[in-house]
């Protein structure tokens, strides 16, 4: 009998958008021969160029990690569940008061005999922060300042974009272009005046992290990045503050708690980060609305949970989420001893250069491509220069909005089709920000092509120039 492989979103562009493979094998290094015998491509996801298995990825046969078994060489029984998952960033008072309003308010709370007005008293003297208000921070933030948390902290320096709306419920479109933090606050006081809100407007950095996170009781992780999930992973490991995860990606989403009770943290799951392009941004591989909706809601319950000390906590467990099959499942995870962080005996005790850890400093000093702006992509095209402009963005993206006179070949196919390239002066690449064009900028340059570039910004900095030259 066959196992049955699933293959998370990520990697379903390299087995043709399959969720689930069936091959054959004893072990998961045979059953991974075989799917890399059908789907070539998927192979450096998941192998180094050792063939051993990457750091940020993880293989869990019946809900057990490899890593605690045999690793590649674990047994697989017949009709086993085997998943691929790669990485896709105290203070109470000893008496509060509830006055009526507050009483009316969370009246709801109160006849629940797990919770009751002792529940409701801890959520008030609690002390959170969450880090992003974007996708994930939305739900959570609407959801525990109605609930009642006393005092909730926001950290995000961005603002409310056009595309946000579309799943960033706590923003509108009269606040389009406005900080997001500012906006929240604005929000959130209307929906619950007792709140005290802490804003902060700035980009979580080592130098901030500390001083910040020490004066909340739980870290909710909202972050889109790598080099923030790890940065709020690891000051919360030297804080010893929990961290409450969540992730999404396309249809899929990930949730758990980290560094709680002397569970395991981010960094026991995942040691290192992918390298920068692997994993695609929510930007460039598209969410579903309503997915950061339900994990965010999870986040929001744990947190309760743990403010309050009733349930169990997702502490040890790790919980993915698909929206199109509607399938929960859960893996267990352990505190690993030799983790560098949490471990038995740790050698990161202080917040180290994140940009540096996952790769992105590396990436641009590596780098052996120009960028060219907008403005100088226009003069090229209105001087009528002999231009090979390649546009790697996907098929939806180009129906959506069309570069004219591009030639069309999305990210994953560019290697197999570079024959259809020409060996011009000039190749400039683009995609919607600038961040897969530069994946495949290296790619050019290490097959000697000879000058390539990459429009700075992406479409969408082109399709703001085109707009900004119309108005004027």
């Amino acid at each position: 009998m066959s196992n049955r492989i699933k293959i998370p979103s990520p990697l379903r562009q390299f087995t043709d958008n399959k969720s689930y493979v069936e091959v054959d094998g004893l072990t998961i290094k045979e059953v991974l021969i075989k799917i890399f015998e059908q789907y070539p491509q998927i192979q450096s996801h998941i192998l180094d160029n050792n063939g051993e298995m990457r750091n940020f990825v993880n293989i869990y046969v019946n809900g057990k990690n490899i890593k605690e078994k045999d690793n590649l060489d674990t047994s697989v029984p017949i009709d086993s569940d085997i998943r691929i998952i790669p990485a896709i960033a105290g203070g109470l008072e000893e008496n509060p008061n509830l006055d009526k309003n507050e009483i009316n308010r969370y009246a709801r709370h109160f006849s629940l005999p797990e919770f009751g007005i002792e529940g409701q008293k801890k959520l008030k003297t609690a002390k959170v922060l969450v880090v992003g208000v974007g996708g994930l921070g939305s739900p959570v933030l609407l959801y525990l300042a109605a609930a009642g948390v006393g005092r909730i902290g926001l950290v995000d320096f961005d603002i409310v974009d056009e595309s946000n709306l579309q799943r960033q419920i706590l923003f509108g479109v009269d606040v389009l272009g406005k900080p997001k933090t500012k906006s929240a606050e604005k929000k959130l006081l209307q929906l619950n005046p007792n709140l005290k809100l802490d804003v902060y407007e700035t980009r979580l950095t080592a130098e901030k992290a500390l001083n910040i996170l020490e004066h909340y009781d739980i870290i909710i992780d909202g972050t889109d990045n790598f080099q923030t999930r790890y940065l709020v992973n690891d000051a919360c490991v030297i804080l010893g503050k929990p961290n409450v995860y969540g992730s999404i990606f396309r249809f899929e989403g990930q949730a758990s708690v980290f560094n709680y009770k002397d569970g395991p943290c981010y960094r026991c799951l995942y040691p290192e980060p992918p390298p920068p392009g692997l994993v695609p941004s929510c930007a460039e591989g598209g969410v579903l609305g309503v997915l950061p909706g339900i994990i965010g809601c999870i986040q929001a319950n744990e947190t309760i949970k743990i403010i309050t000390g009733i349930g169990k906590t997702l502490k040890g467990r790790f919980l993915l989420y698909d929206a199109l099959e509607l399938d929960f499942q859960e893996v267990s995870i352990k505190r690993d001893q030799s983790c560098k962080v949490c471990g038995d005996n740790p050698t990161v005790t202080e917040l180290i250069d994140y940009d540096q850890f996952c790769g992105i400093d590396n990436a641009i000093i590596d780098q052996q491509w120009d960028e060219i702006s907008v403005m100088e992509l226009n003069e090229k095209i209105q001087m009528g220069e002999s231009t090979f402009i390649l546009d790697v963005r996907e098929n939806f993206e180009v129906q959506l909005e069309e570069f004219e006179g591009a030639v069309h070949i999305p990210m994953n196919q560019v290697e197999s089709r570079l024959d259809e390239i020409k060996q011009q002066d000039e190749i400039i690449v683009l995609c919607k920000t600038g961040g897969r064009a530069a994946k495949i900028c290296s790619l050019l340059t290490e097959n000697n092509f000879n000058k390539v570039m990459n429009l700075k910004g992406g479409i969408t900095a082109w399709s703001q120039f085109i707009a900004s030259v119309h108005s004027n």
